[in-house]
């Protein structure tokens, strides 16, 4: 989940962005066939522990700028809303799962950008 970079690990954000265009994007893998309920299990376990990966790596960059700085904010404000989508549940609902999937996969693409827009605005 993480690449190497020097002598510094750093998340993986091409595979994260593939486990999000799995569930996000079908057209990028189109012959793909709708998740089963099993694969959808696993996209959901990969999505939470790439969240859980990835929130520290933004909320320590992001703290590094100043508290006036614009992507700081929304990097803060992704952050709060990434933890609010780990601690809900699925819907028990028809098709509740596959929303909820959804929805943490949207969150990990918002930290995605958040964290390359990090990178690259670092003092």
């Amino acid at each position: 989940m993480t690449a190497v970079e020097g002598d510094t690990q750093t998340p993986d954000i091409e595979t994260m962005r593939e486990t999000v265009d799995r569930l996000l994007d079908p057209d990028a893998v189109p012959e793909t066939l709708p998740p089963t309920d099993a694969e959808l299990a696993t996209l959901t376990s990969l999505l939470r522990g790439h969240l859980e990966l990835l929130m520290p790596e933004v909320e320590q960059a992001a703290l590094k700028l100043s508290k006036s700085s614009i992507p700081r904010y929304c990097a803060l404000a992704c952050l709060g809303e990434a933890r609010q989508k780990l601690a809900a549940q699925p819907s028990p609902a028809p098709g509740g799962d596959v929303a909820y999937a959804r929805r943490l996969a949207r969150a990990l693409n918002a930290l995605c950008d958040d964290f390359e827009k990090l990178g690259s605005a670092a003092p």
